[in-house]
């Protein structure tokens, strides 16, 4: 069985874009490729339940892959034998492993007792990764949190991954109910890395090629996983690689922006729905883009209110191409004081955006 490298190259070290429910799908990774892809990739998550079948669309990440990079099946569920029959449809597949979902906070996912949801049962997980180990004949990797509500398992939910041989941890340094704006805990990363036998990748509040190199720094992990700032920066896996390199690190432009605006609509625009679907779709992702466009949060707040395309892309046009604008560049951190906040564009779940 093929393992994760602990260097892929000599002084470097690997990036991940985090799975992101109706956000990684092939076209997005299509989008973030064209502008430096990670070293993994890992899918939304396909759900796994007693009438579940293999998400086709989902499943299109996989078949599709436009990148040399390898991709991860990501699965959200509880009972043994759904995800057993799973992994088993899995097979024909150009997969390099499958991810278990421990992390999703979703109040409508952890009331079911899945993602995030199952790390208030150490024993269950337990039995869920046994099987996974003895089923997966490729990687078996697992993104999860420090804790639901806090982190009295965390130290036994590593012995877990210990005891599973699980391939790869990927730790987001929150818990569960603590969503996404509680404090990281990295201290939480620095413990796991010291203890379980296999890279662990740190997420959460991972802004910028600055902060990834101090966080990984500070905790020692083997490498970072990049989700909210890849929608908000799609270069910065580009940017860390030119970092580790001693290159000069790539900075867009707004004017590169507005192309990458452009790119994401045209990727994520489904003609069969109506217009007003289309721009609310696209506002989820400007949440994010908008967090480092102008420090007053104007092109948030006008982006916001729009409700056609022509209306949308004039408020991008304005802010990211106007004359004495295209040629600044964008911020590399978010502004100060800014807040995204997608659940309110639509009836998507936080987890969505992890």
């Amino acid at each position: 069985m093929s393992s994760i490298p602990h260097s892929l190259i000599e002084g470097q070290w690997p990036t991940a874009l985090a799975p992101m429910q109706d956000v990684t799908s092939l076209p997005f990774m299509e989008v973030v490729a064209k502008r430096g892809a990670p070293d993994f990739f890992f899918t939304e998550f396909f759900r796994v339940h007693g009438n579940s079948r293999i998400d086709q669309d989902i499943l299109l990440a996989i078949t599709e892959n436009p990148t040399d990079q390898p991709v991860f099946a990501q699965l959200i569920g509880e009972n043994i034998e759904d995800l057993r029959r799973t992994v088993r449809d899995f097979a024909p597949y150009p997969i390099a492993g499958i991810d278990l979902n421990l992390g999703c906070p979703a109040p409508r996912v952890f009331k079911k007792n899945v993602g995030g949801g199952l790390l208030r049962s150490p024993e269950q997980i337990l039995e869920i990764l046994k099987m996974l180990r003895n089923e997966v004949s490729s990687l078996l990797t697992v993104k999860m949190r420090i804790g639901f509500e806090d982190d009295r398992f965390f130290q036994e939910l590593l012995e877990v991954m210990n005891e599973t041989k699980v391939d790869l941890l990927s730790l987001h340094a929150r818990t569960v109910l603590g969503g996404y704006r509680s404090a990281p805990s990295y201290d939480h990363v620095k413990t796991a890395v010291r203890s379980v036998g296999c890279p662990v990748l740190l997420n959460g509040n991972v802004t910028s090629v600055e902060s990834a190199n101090k966080l990984r720094e500070l905790t020692g992990s083997h490498g970072v996983m990049i989700g909210r700032s890849a929608i908000r920066n799609p270069w910065i896996f580009r940017q860390i690689r030119e970092s580790q390199d001693g290159e000069e690190v790539f900075c867009p432009t707004l004017s590169d922006v507005y192309e990458y605006v452009v790119d994401l609509y045209d990727s994520i625009e489904k003609p069969e729905i109506e217009e007003r679907k289309n721009v609310g779709r696209m506002k989820k992702f400007l949440n994010f883009v908008g967090l480092s466009v102008d420090a007053e949060g104007q092109f948030l707040h006008l982006m916001r209110r729009t409700q056609s395309k022509k209306d949308l892309f004039e408020v991008c046009a304005h802010y990211l191409l106007s004359e004495g604008r295209e040629g600044q560049f964008y911020n590399l951190e978010p502004f100060d004081g800014l807040v995204a906040r997608p659940s309110s564009e639509s009836s998507y779940s936080t987890c969505q955006l992890g």
